[in-house]
């Protein structure tokens, strides 16, 4: 039985493209460590960006490990906390083969995998790539309307636009009859009613202010309803960053590359109130960015865990 007090679940997201100020990029080897120490000191779920290539003025150009190889990996040497990716971006893949790598990601975890999507936004890493960045919303509908019956069905037979899937199937079938639960991210009216009308889960990051949250919760609920969808049944998954550096020389990002609204800080007991009021959001599962990005950072974050646990 848990006894946990924790007002939610709580997951570990871990970026790992190359910092644009030095170049320098995490490797394989500290984050299969970082995975297996967040499941042993009690994080839920284990989150990795999907991206191929950032490009912006006056700094590094980060490239970043391919997601769904890592995601592989982590599922093998991990036993109890789940894995996703934040969010896969849908026009990188052929949408029938995202759902044969989810089932079988979600075959090697036993079952562990929550399938992230999203339509993509970097137009820099689709040009270098070669993916087309027009219509993406509309690319992005397409491809759940192929993506969802296999991973639920396990079949489809559909012709659009921008891709096809004729009499396909989905097989072997993984461990779940009905499949790895789907989550979309993104904040736009339209990915909103996306997310109503095909996901189990809605996520946007970077929420350090509890009232937005609840501001956008009051978009989600509009677009549930406009799909004749009961808001309730939609989980909310909100990205949190947290500071805890208390010497500036160890943080990972620069305090000058670190967006609005700034990172949560303070005691483990402070940090634990300040993540336990989401509560009021609606929120059910919550990932956390940690400044510091590495093992000790996941290990500096275990008494906030131990905090909101008792309930503190």
């Amino acid at each position: 039985m848990d006894s946990r007090q924790r007002p939610f679940r709580i997951g570990l997201f871990v970026p790992h493209f190359e910092l644009p100020w030095s170049g320098q990029t995490i490797r394989w080897a500290e984050i299969a460590a970082m995975a297996r120490r967040a499941e042993e000191i009690g994080f839920d779920s284990f989150w990795l960006p999907d991206h191929l290539l950032f490009r912006f003025d006056n700094v590094h150009a980060q490239g970043a490990w391919d997601v769904w190889s890592l995601l592989a990996a982590v599922a093998a040497t991990t036993e109890r906390i789940e894995i996703a990716p934040l969010v896969a971006c849908s026009s990188f893949r052929n949408p029938a083969l995202i759902a044969k790598m989810a089932a079988t990601i979600d075959e090697i975890s036993n079952g562990r995998f929550i399938l992230g999507l999203g339509a993509g936004w970097h137009e820099p890493e689709y040009r270098a790539f070669g993916y087309p960045f027009d219509r993406r919303l509309s690319r992005f509908e397409e491809a759940l309307q192929i993506i969802v019956p296999l991973l639920r069905e396990g079949h489809v037979d559909f012709a659009g636009e921008y891709y096809q899937a004729r009499d396909c199937e989905l097989r072997p079938r993984g461990p779940r009859p009905e499949g790895p639960p789907l989550l979309i991210g993104g904040s736009g009216n339209r990915t909103l009613r996306l997310a109503a009308r095909f996901a189990d889960a809605w996520n946007a990051d970077r929420q350090n202010d509890v009232a937005a949250v609840q501001a956008t919760n009051q978009r989600v609920d509009a677009a549930c309803r406009d799909v004749g969808r009961d808001p309730a049944s939609l989980a909310r998954v909100i990205g949190i960053q947290v500071d805890l550096c208390n010497d500036a020389r160890q943080a990972t990002q620069p305090r000058q590359w670190v967006q609005d609204p700034w990172p949560l800080t303070g005691t483990p007991e402070e940090l634990a109130e300040q993540i336990r009021a989401y509560a009021a959001a609606d929120v059910s599962h919550m990932m956390v960015w940690i400044d510091p990005v590495s093992v000790a950072g996941v290990e500096a974050f275990a008494p906030v865990l131990e905090a909101l646990d008792r309930g503190v």
